[in-house]
């Protein structure tokens, strides 16, 4: 297969698109792996949220997408995994955060499915203390499963085809509860099924959580990571974020060929998660 023919999925950063030739191919599994509040988190909403507005409202998909992005291949659906925070927190963040656009997309167009009740099961969070409408999912009630057979379960009926958000896979690497090799044989599972599939997964992790060697056993359980940092100025308590690529064999190359060493980004309101200027090398 040529180039040409490799499906790509938009992330929704214009910029960032242009270089990497519209957007991460499908079958992409992707580690966003950060600084708290580098802007990992931000990424990956912003692309859903922009995806969101574009099937919608198709003539938004230049605005939206970029020059770059818009002849991209939309995902069928979008769905956001999480492990220890409600649908209400999450989109509660987002409407604080975003503009209203983004809001009204992310809440119409993502399949939230909430595993709160199983990550809590044996721990000492009660039970009273989940909501208990945003745990009574299709899969909630299967006693006789643990957490990471409910997400399979999950996972085959509608990731196909699907951009699908995981905040996040810390929350999974620090839980007591799940032993730490099952999780990278889960990783390794989603990396094989994700290209039949023609999806793209973001999974979120903060940087540094784990041990060098548990760490690099989960990147080496994914096809990509983007690295999210805060860097200061020198000569000043300023601060910066920037957008790394770290490894990603299918983008590299084109990084590599413009010398691009990193991405210095911005979060805003109106805009999420924005890339405002390419470094070069050289």
């Amino acid at each position: 297969m040529s180039e040409g023919d490799v499906q790509r999925i938009p992330t929704g950063v214009a910029d960032f698109d242009s270089i990497i030739q519209g957007g991460l191919p499908a079958g992409s599994v992707v580690l966003l792996l950060g600084d708290v509040g580098g802007g990992g988190h931000e990424f990956a909403l912003t692309s859903a949220a922009k995806i969101g507005i574009v099937k919608e409202f198709p003539d938004t998909r230049s605005f939206m997408l970029g020059d770059a992005g818009k002849n991209g291949v939309l995902p069928d659906k979008m769905c956001y995994i999480t492990f220890s925070r409600s649908r209400n927190d999450i989109l509660q963040d987002v409407r604080l955060s975003f503009n209203k656009d983004f809001y009204e997309s992310l809440k119409t167009n993502l399949l939230f499915k909430d595993f709160s009740k199983d990550y809590f099961m044996h721990t000492v969070v009660p039970t009273s203390w989940l909501d208990s409408e945003e745990t009574q999912g299709i899969f909630s009630d299967k006693k006789k499963d643990g957490l990471l057979e409910s997400l399979v379960d999950f996972l085959d009926v509608n990731a196909p085809k699907s951009m699908v958000i995981m905040d996040s896979l810390t929350d999974l690497v620090v839980s007591e509860t799940i032993p730490f090799q099952d999780v990278v044989a889960l990783l390794k599972g989603i990396q094989r099924m994700a290209k039949k599939w023609s999806a793209v997964f973001y999974l979120v992790l903060t940087d540094e959580i784990l041990d060098r060697k548990r760490q690099q056993m989960i990147i080496d359980s994914v096809d990509g990571v983007l690295k999210f940092e805060w860097a200061k100025f020198h000569h000043t308590s300023k601060r910066q974020r920037y957008l790394y690529v770290e490894k990603f064999m299918s983008v590299l190359p084109h990084l590599d060929q413009e010398r691009i060493a990193r991405f210095a980004t911005l979060i805003t309101s109106q805009s999420g998660f924005v890339v405002i200027n390419t470094e070069r090398v050289g």
